[in-house]
Formats: C-alpha cells, sequence, structure tokens
C-alpha cells in the first residue's frame, strides 16, 4: 500500500495505491514447443517460433521489469493476459500426463509477500497478472496531481479502471484461481472486491473535489459525498470480516474507517447548508448533530452552525427537533461506475497461435454454425413467405393493375408479353407475306431444276431413237428408256411431291388471309395500345373518387417500402452471418461455450424482432388495403373492365396460338423446298453423268457400225489389237491377233450380233444402268404425298421411307430431311440445308477424276466398254 496527499491537502487528502505481486521465473518456451511438436508437427512448430518467442520475452519482462514505468507496466500486462488468453485454449498446462505438466507458476501476496501460491495451470497466472493490471492502474491514478481539474481527471480514469480490472478478475479468475491447493488471500473474492470498492471511492472522491472546485450547489455537494462514504463503507465492511480482517495492516482500517465518517460527516454538513436555505431548521438540526457525532474533527464548524440553528428554531421557528436515528438517509448520487475491461482485454483480435485450432474447439465451432444457420434459414423463410402472401394477396385483388389501367398504364401477364414479344421479334404477321413469297420462289426453284432434269433425258432418249432408226438391228445398246426407269419414276414422285406441296403452300396462304384480322393485333406497338382502360364513372354523387384513389395508392407505396425492408433485412440477416467470425472468441473463452453462444447468438436478435414486427404490419396494411379496394371496386365498376380485359388476352392468346401455327408450317415449307432442290440436284447430276456416259458410247458404236458397213470384218479388228465387247455377266477379257493367215472375203462371216454395250457386272456396288436386276432397284415405298392431309393441317403426316443400300439412282428422294412437313427422311448429321435460292449449273462433277479416266480410257483401250471406266472408278 502506498499513499500520497496534494501540496494543499490535509490529512483526509490521502489515497492509496496496491503494490504488484511478485513472481518467480519460469520457462514456458521449451514446454510449449516441444508440445506443438507432439500434437501437431515440427514444421508447425517452426511456423509458430515468432509466436512462442514473443510469449517467452512478455514472461521474461514480466519478471524483470525493464522498463518500471506504470503506463509500460500496464502495456505489457494486457499483452500477456491476451496472450494467456490464446494459451489456456490451445495447451492444457496441468499435472496430467498427457497434458503440459512441467509447468509451475508461483506468485507472493502483494500484502504479505512471505506467502505464496505455486499451481501446475493457468488460472493463478491469468488471476496474478490481472491483480497487477488492477494495481498498476492505482498507481497511475495516484501519479496525477489531483490540485488541478486536469489531474483529477485522469485520476479518475485510472481508478475506474482499476476497479474494472479488480471487477473483471473476481468476475472470471478469482474462483478458479482459488481452487487450487496452494492459494493466497490477495486474490480471494472478498480481497478483491473490496479493492474495486476502494477505487471506485478514490474516483468518486476526485469527482467530489472537482464539484467544490466548480462551486456547485450544497445540494449536489451533498448527494456526492455521501457516495463516497458509501463505497468506502462497503470497503470497511469487507475489511472487518474473515479472511481479510486479518490479512491487512491496522492502517488500513483506520483509513478507510477515518474516511468513510469523514464523507459521511461531509455529506450531511453539506445537506444542512441546503436545508438551511429552504428554512427546514429542525432537519437542519439532526443532521447536523449526526455529522457532529460521526466526525469529531468537523466538530467545531458543525457546532457553529448548529448554535446557530439552535437560537433561529427558538427565537423565531420554535419547531419539535427530531432524533437523529428517526432521519432518513442522506440522498446519494454515483458520478462513477467501474470500466468494463471486456474489449480491453478481448484477445480475439490477436493471432498468436492462430493456426492452432484443437479438434473440440472445431467441433465446438460447427454447432454455433449450426444455430447461426438455422437463424438465417428460419428468417428468411418468413420474409419470403411475406413477399408472397403479399404477391398472391395483390394478385386477388388485381392491384396494381387496376390502379396502373386507371391512369392508361396498362400491362400485361408477364407470359404473355413475352410470347408477344417474341413474335414481334420474329417479324410478326406483317412479315408472313415475305415468308410466303419466299415459299413460291424456293417452289419454281424446284420446279426449273426439274424440268432441267427430265430435259438431259429426254434430249439422250431422242438422240438414242434417232440412230436406232439410223441403223436398225446394228444398233445394238439398250434403249434409254430401260435404262433411266428409276430416274424417270424418282423424277415423277418429285413432280408429285411440287404438286401437293403447291397445295400446302396455298393452304397456308388462304389460312393467312382468313386469320389477318385475328393475327393484326400482334402488330400492335406497344401491344398494351390494343387493351382497354379502365375508365372514370360518368355520374359520381359525392365525386369522391380522387379521395379513394389516392388512400389506395398510398396504402400500396407503404406495401412497397414494407417489402423494400424485408430485401434490406435479408441482405443484412446475410451479411451478419458473413462477418460473424466467433472462432476467435471460441478460442480466448475461458467460460461455457453455452453462455458465449447465447451471448453470440443475442446480435442477431433485433433483426429478427425487425422481422416480426414487418410481417406484423404488412398484414394490417394487407386488410386496410382489401378494404379500400372493395369501395374502388365499386365505384369504378370493375366487373365489366376485368370482364372485357380478359376477352382481349385470350384474342391475343389465340393470335399468337395461330400465328405460331402458320409459321410452323411455312418453316417445314421452307425446310421441305431446300431439301427438295437437294435432291433434285443431286438426280440431275446422275443423269447429266447418264448422258455423257451414253454420249461417249453413241460415238464408240457409230464407228464401229460404220467400219463394219465400210467392209471390215470382225477378225480384221482383232488382229489390229482392238477390243471385243464381253457378254452379259462375262468377266471382261483382252483378245490379241493371232497369225493366222488372212482369210479372204468371201469368208468373212456377217458381224453377230452386238452385246449390249452397257452391263454391269453382277454383284456390282457402283452405279450403273442395266437390269435386271440393277444394284439401285431397292424396293421404294410409295410417293409420300399419297395420304391425303388430315383436316386443318396444310401438310401430310409423316411417312417411314427405307434408307438405300449403296449411292445410286434408286435412292429416297428426300436425303437428309426429317419432319411432318413433306415426309422425308431426317436429316443427316452434319449436313446441312443449302441456300434456298442456288441453281446448281447444268453440270456439276461430283468426281473430278471422273470424265479425265474416261476419256484416257477410251483413248488407251478404244474398243473396251464404257462400263470399265465406272469400274476404274
Amino acid at each position: 500500500m502506498s499513499g500520497q496527499s496534494s501540496s494543499t491537502s490535509t490529512a483526509t487528502n490521502i489515497m492509496l495505491a496496491i503494490y504488484e505481486k511478485k513472481t518467480s521465473s519460469v520457462d514456458l518456451y521449451r514446454p510449449l514447443r516441444n508440445y506443438i511438436s507432439m500434437f501437431y508437427s515440427e514444421h508447425e512448430a517452426q511456423n509458430l517460433e515468432d509466436d512462442l518467442q514473443t510469449v517467452k520475452q512478455y514472461r521474461s519482462d514480466l519478471e524483470r521489469q525493464p522498463d518500471p514505468s506504470p503506463t509500460s507496466r500496464r502495456d505489457l500486462l494486457q499483452k500477456y493476459f491476451k496472450a494467456l488468453c490464446l494459451i489456456e485454449t490451445r495447451f492444457p498446462i496441468s499435472p496430467d500426463n498427457d497434458h503440459i505438466n512441467t509447468v509451475t507458476f508461483v506468485w507472493y501476496d502483494a500484502f504479505k509477500q512471505k506467502l505464496k501460491a505455486s499451481q501446475q495451470n493457468i488460472h493463478l497466472e491469468k488471476a496474478a497478472v490481472l491483480f497487477n493490471l488492477g494495481a498498476v492502474y492505482s498507481q497511475i491514478g495516484l501519479s496525477f496531481d489531483r490540485a488541478t481539474m486536469e489531474g483529477r481527471r485522469q485520476a479518475i480514469h485510472a481508478f475506474i479502471a482499476a476497479a474494472g480490472a479488480f471487477a473483471y478478475l473476481r468476475d472470471n479468475a478469482a474462483t478458479k484461481a482459488s481452487m487450487g491447493t496452494s492459494t493466497t488471500v490477495d486474490l480471494s473474492v472478498e480481497c478483491v472486491g473490496m479493492l474495486e470498492r476502494l477505487m471506485l471511492a478514490q474516483a468518486q472522491e476526485c469527482v467530489f473535489e472537482n464539484t467544490i472546485a466548480k462551486g456547485s450547489t450544497p445540494g449536489v455537494c451533498a448527494k456526492i459525498s455521501r457516495q463516497v462514504g458509501l463505497y468506502y463503507e462497503e470497503a470497511l465492511g469487507a475489511l472487518n470480516v474473515t479472511p481479510l480482517k486479518d490479512h491487512f495492516d491496522k492502517g488500513w482500517i483506520a483509513h478507510v474507517q477515518l474516511k468513510a465518517a469523514l464523507f459521511y460527516a461531509e455529506a450531511c454538513y453539506r445537506y444542512s447548508l441546503e436545508l438551511h436555505e429552504k428554512e427546514e431548521i429542525a432537519e437542519e438540526i439532526a443532521r447536523l448533530k449526526s455529522g457532529a457525532s460521526a466526525l469529531a474533527e468537523l466538530e467545531a464548524n458543525i457546532n457553529r452552525n448548529l448554535d446557530r440553528a439552535v437560537k433561529e428554531n427558538d427565537r423565531v421557528y420554535l419547531m419539535r427537533v427530531p432524533s437523529p436515528s428517526s432521519l432518513p438517509p442522506l440522498p446519494a448520487f454515483s458520478m462513477v461506475k467501474i470500466m468494463p475491461m471486456n474489449e480491453v482485454l478481448d484477445a480475439s483480435r490477436e493471432k498468436l497461435f492462430a493456426s492452432l485450432v484443437p479438434d473440440s474447439s472445431a467441433k465446438v465451432l460447427s454447432r454455433y454454425t449450426e444455430m447461426v444457420d438455422d437463424i438465417i434459414r428460419t428468417q428468411a423463410e418468413k420474409l419470403q413467405q411475406g413477399s408472397e402472401l403479399a404477391r398472391v394477396r395483390l394478385k386477388e385483388m388485381d392491384l396494381p393493375d387496376s390502379i396502373l389501367s386507371l391512369e392508361g398504364n396498362t400491362t400485361l401477364p408477364t407470359d404473355l408479353k413475352e410470347d408477344v414479344e417474341a413474335v414481334q421479334i420474329s417479324g410478326g404477321p406483317a412479315g408472313l407475306e415475305a415468308e410466303l413469297q419466299q415459299l413460291m420462289d424456293l417452289r419454281r426453284v424446284n420446279q426449273e431444276l426439274l424440268v432441267q432434269t427430265e430435259e438431259l433425258l429426254q434430249k439422250e432418249a431422242t438422240e438414242d431413237a434417232q440412230f436406232r432408226s439410223q441403223f436398225g438391228t446394228r444398233w445394238t445398246r439398250p434403249q434409254s428408256s430401260t435404262l433411266t426407269k428409276n430416274l424417270q419414276d424418282r423424277l415423277n414422285r418429285f413432280a408429285a411431291n411440287l404438286k401437293q406441296a403447291a397445295d400446302s403452300d396455298a393452304r397456308i396462304e388462304r389460312s393467312v388471309r382468313d386469320h389477318s384480322a385475328l393475327m393484326s393485333i400482334l402488330d400492335r406497338r406497344p401491344i398494351e395500345s390494343a387493351l382497354p382502360t379502365l375508365a372514370r364513372p360518368i355520374m359520381s354523387l359525392d365525386a369522391n373518387e380522387d379521395a379513394i384513389v389516392g388512400a389506395l395508392k398510398q396504402s400500396l407505396r407503404q406495401l412497397e417500402t414494407l417489402g423494400a425492408q424485408r430485401a434490406g433485412l435479408e441482405d443484412m440477416l446475410k451479411e451478419m452471418k458473413r462477418k460473424d467470425d466467433v472462432l476467435p472468441k471460441l478460442m480466448t473463452s475461458t467460460g461455457s461455450y453455452e453462455d458465449l453462444f447465447r451471448k453470440e447468438i443475442a446480435k442477431y436478435d433485433p433483426i429478427c424482432e425487425d422481422i416480426a414486427q414487418n410481417i406484423v404490419a404488412q398484414e394490417q396494411l394487407l386488410l386496410q388495403i382489401q378494404a379500400q379496394n372493395e369501395e374502388f371496386y365499386a365505384v369504378f365498376n370493375l366487373e365489366d373492365y376485368k370482364a372485357s380485359r380478359e376477352k382481349c388476352y385470350k384474342q391475343i392468346q389465340a393470335a399468337i396460338a395461330k400465328y405460331r401455327e402458320i409459321k410452323e408450317n411455312i418453316n417445314e415449307g421452307l425446310k421441305f423446298y431446300v431439301t427438295l432442290q437437294d435432291a433434285i440436284t443431286n438426280v440431275k447430276q446422275q443423269c447429266s453423268d447418264f448422258a455423257m456416259t451414253r454420249n461417249i458410247q453413241c460415238r464408240e458404236m457409230v464407228e464401229d457400225v460404220q467400219r463394219q458397213m465400210a467392209g471390215l470384218s470382225f477378225q480384221d479388228r482383232k488382229n489390229t489389237g482392238s477390243y471385243s465387247y464381253p457378254a452379259v455377266n462375262q468377266p471382261h477379257q483382252t483378245q490379241r491377233s493371232s497369225s493366222q493367215p488372212p482369210s479372204d472375203p468371201q469368208n468373212v462371216p456377217h458381224p453377230r450380233p452386238q452385246t449390249p454395250y452397257y452391263q454391269p457386272p453382277e454383284q456390282s456396288t457402283i452405279p450403273g444402268y442395266a437390269h435386271p436386276p440393277p444394284p439401285y432397284t431397292t424396293p421404294q415405298q410409295p410417293p409420300p404425298y399419297h395420304i391425303p392431309p388430315a383436316p386443318g393441317a396444310p401438310y401430310p403426316p409423316p411417312q417411314v421411307q427405307q434408307p438405300p443400300t449403296s449411292h445410286e439412282y434408286g435412292q429416297p428422294a428426300y436425303p437428309g430431311w426429317r419432319g411432318p412437313y413433306y415426309n422425308a427422311h431426317g436429316q443427316q448429321p452434319g449436313s446441312f440445308a443449302r441456300p434456298p435460292y442456288t441453281i446448281p449449273a447444268p453440270f456439276v462433277q461430283r468426281d473430278i477424276g471422273f470424265a479425265t479416266k474416261t476419256v484416257c480410257f477410251v483413248l488407251v483401250h478404244m474398243g473396251e466398254k464404257a462400263t470399265n471406266a465406272w469400274t476404274s472408278e
């Protein structure tokens, strides 16, 4: 204990400060590092080397006091206590074998330094550090000059901080530190409680000195002085009972007792001055007697005032003086309170050993996270339910659509508006004419291609008929009609398809004309202009329509505000959860986890309460809106408006359905014509190849027949190295001329009938024209348009067509097409429709080597049949 008084004070100005507890040295570095290496890893111990050195330095400075100034000691004690909180939750220090059992803390009593306590747990260390922190704060308070206003203010702050440190020790560490076998009285709950009251008394005394210096009224001074006395009386009461009455020096008890009596007498004196001003002389006399009996030192002043008061009462007031024991307690007013040390000693922001998280702490953290998630989920569901309830109720009341319609701001339902926008983006009904024109253009292109292909075959057949008529029986190659039967069949089917497609196109055109009036509503921009509007009543008795509408609008705005508030509350919940990091507090908590969780969860209570109030306010507001809407409904005759609006909605829906139907049919037609164009182009190419091959054969046969007619024998041709044409189904052989002598002209045989020029070998997969049976004569389905269309459908139903076994003239008419429009095959992967207006050239060589190979073959082997050119391909 130390005392000090100001230079202008009497002995009554003396205040007390507490000395720090002493300790013995202890090594924390090695045991903590060994524990990390054993239970975590050596790598982790190396990473935490700086933290271990920091703790070691804190403990060393605590023992040696390199800087004895109170402020430096205060800072050191605060840092070390936070480090101890972090160590407590990560390093179990106890005599147990699997704990850190090589550390023993030793601390000496602050008031009887021969007594000491030694324990193998961190509770004694933490309690001693907190005690020293309170002692250092008391020393800081005593170091200020209380003769000045600023000095007294700083002293007040230091004393209430000391009171806060002792209170924190009493509530959090004193009980645990006293549970060991070796303890000291200075760390008992009774002692630190007494020291807390003593520090508050000295802080309140500094306030009283300031009050006197400022010249406050006697009544205020009396209340503050009385509270000083009460604090001292509480401290004196603790010093007079076990275990403190035999532990402190008599000077402690005398000092505190003197202070208690002094400030009680001071309070009586100040209060008597106020009573005198109020002319309450009798109570004034009683108060002065009470103060005189409490402290003889003030007897002179008190007796002087007492004599004056008695004389005035005897001469003027003649009041009965009550006994001092019957007086009520003097009023008191505390101007100080302990400083909360939770913020000052909060270790949750410290980074020491942050990477060490025991499994038990992780499990506890998971439980807290589940509690928070449950709160967030429950409150979010309430918010969503509130928003959904408002939306459904407003929809039932047709709000705010009816209000908007009254103002001319009609709106379509969202799904219907999206459908209309999709129609308008695709061109709308006005764009159907252009698409119909495109259909007609494509049909014309296909018809022209078909005519060109038929002309190719017709030209070749005409030439063949001319030579057959000219040479008669010498013209032995097959007739064109025999070889082109399959091609003609396909062209006929194409023609039938085009005819049926023209009928489908006509039905589409009629549908567009018939429903143009219905679909014209879809061309309205904006589409809302086609909707009916809500009109004001023509006649009104009280002309209160504006008031009704205004009240309903105001309620709707309030409802919108509540909705925005819910959105903000939900964002606040999510943000609070995102920032809710309880692990540092969990790792520094020394009490019950349940208490910590209740404290942390409590911070969500204000938002939960706001959510509940929002839901209740919305329900009340919805009832009010319902009543206002009923009145609005009756005044503005909404029944007729709703009926006309629903009729308009149905008209728009019907127009969309019809537009989509026509659009789909047009798209099917476009796809069909593009695919059919590819098919006709393919057949045209085959016809062109066929005509070219037949032309080559024609020239060869003309030359052959002309030689025969000129008298050249077949044998002569053989002798000159020419080739004979193989018979049907015979392998091709080369007959070289022999060395036989020439026969005489009379023995020259007549030419035998010429074998057909174009006969493919059996089982050939190469395209050919001969028959029977040609490789391309796969079973063909009937024309795809022989089934009449169903009523209301502009195009025939789909049919299944067998795919060809090889690429030849008998292949299906519509390769790569699938769909119900014209009953064609499915689109092959990787195939794409040709541009709709691409008209191929009359001759497109599919194989660039075909003509070259054919010409070379004829030049080298003039007599070989042209079919071998196909084989060589």
